[in-house]
């Protein structure tokens, strides 16, 4: 057996090591890893696996390379040494990596349909397994909206819940500021690495948050912000809570995408309403018109919220085969050719697949990229928010 440097055996060994590998191969995202654990009661089974038996479970050439090197302990492998790099980075920077199988990761969390192998975190963790209620909204809040995040944020610590929001500008910042001003516990949820001070104005608030609250990403360390990685970051906020209240939002703000995640994942969501010639109520406005409840107190929160959410499991839904890629590995749509942004995970690459220019229904479109309604939905409204894809009568169409 050749021998390995202590470097070397120092990550083969590390318990964290298998979790991070399967959040890190490439275009192995969604269902895939989940269909694993319920196949592999440890995921070094899976890793030591055959050849075969990963592309059986959907893994690509470039992953299955990787997982090659990994049974070789060949850290030469330029893909897998990488890997190996942000574990080191997680020990340097004391950023705690909580894979799957710790008993840290947060349990709601468990039941979302597309949860993250590995989340990365700094402060402090025990928050995560905190009841918690997101508070979402604008950037651009007015003063009274940024006031109602301020308070209903510190009146929710006092009730006992975490304050979890995305660490934006605007309603979520004050959401974070009124949790810590009570003394309460806050969960900041970001789109970059947890090592990347954004937005840079939050420069004191993150330091706050990480000393007294926590900070978590499914991103490694280093990474930059990306306009992809922040409405998938929501399904993240939404899941970790027992329910989301929407503050203020225009009709096309990310916070809807979050209030409708938290919908599909059985959770509750709260708006507040405001004055008919303020567009940032709009969104709030159209939620109430869907059923959300309306807020005007925090009891009216804590009379809703279910009981019994955390004890309804989400089974998890195999992924259907990835689309067909061109020959310089971009992923491309069928009848234009037209290049789609790299961040696109494959769901929403089938999704624009099965798009035309003329209206396709929902019903049309389950069958055709064999996804249930509720993922089919999360993907059309990322798309949307993409700018590629647009709502029309009749269903949805794409824009470019």
């Amino acid at each position: 057996m050749p021998q390995v440097s202590a470097s070397t055996a120092s990550f083969i060994s590390d318990p964290a090591a298998p979790w991070l590998i399967l959040g890190m191969l490439p275009r192995f995202s969604g269902k895939r890893w989940l269909a694993v654990c319920d196949a592999f009661s440890d995921p070094l089974e899976f890793l030591a696996a055959s050849s075969a038996t990963h592309k059986a479970f959907g893994v690509g050439a470039e992953a299955r390379a990787i997982l090659s090197a990994w049974q070789r302990a060949d850290l030469d492998f330029a893909p897998l040494a990488r890997i190996a790099s942000v574990l080191l980075d997680c020990h340097e920077r004391r950023i705690q990596l909580l894979g799957w199988g710790d008993p840290r990761y947060p349990e709601p969390l468990r039941h979302i349909p597309d949860a993250p192998a590995v989340l990365y975190a700094r402060g402090r963790v025990e928050q995560l397994c905190c009841p918690q209620v997101a508070i979402v909204g604008s950037r651009n809040a007015t003063r009274a909206g940024l006031d109602h995040a301020y308070r209903f944020a510190g009146a929710l610590t006092e009730r006992g819940y975490a304050v979890t929001s995305g660490l934006a500008l605007g309603v979520d910042g004050a959401a974070h500021a009124g949790a810590l001003a009570a003394g309460g516990d806050t969960v900041a949820v970001v789109g970059t690495g947890v090592d990347v001070l954004y937005p840079q104005a939050h420069g004191a608030l993150t330091g706050q948050i990480v000393n007294k609250g926590v900070l978590v990403s499914e991103y490694p360390p280093g990474t930059q912000p990306r306009s992809g990685h922040f409405p998938r970051r929501n399904r993240i906020i939404s899941g970790l809570s027992r329910g989301v209240l929407v503050v203020e939002a225009g009709l096309r703000s990310g916070s809807l995408i979050t209030a409708r995640l938290a919908l599909e994942q059985g959770r509750d969501v709260f708006a507040i309403p405001g004055s008919i010639h303020n567009p940032m109520a709009r969104g709030c406005h159209e939620l109430i018109r869907q059923g959300a409840r309306l807020v005007e107190t925090v009891d009216d929160i804590e009379e809703e919220l279910s009981v019994w959410w955390a004890d309804s499991p989400v089974s998890p839904v195999p992924e259907p085969d990835p689309p067909e890629t061109a020959s310089s590995g971009s992923p491309m749509t069928d009848d234009s050719q037209t290049p789609v942004p790299e961040y696109l995970d494959d769901r929403e690459i089938a999704v624009l697949k099965a798009l035309g220019f003329d209206p396709c229904s929902t019903d049309q479109l389950c069958s055709a990229t064999g996804l249930p309604a509720d993922q089919l939905m999360q993907s059309l409204l990322l798309l949307e928010m993409e700018g590629l894809v647009e709502s029309a009568p009749g269903g949805f169409q794409r824009m470019s």
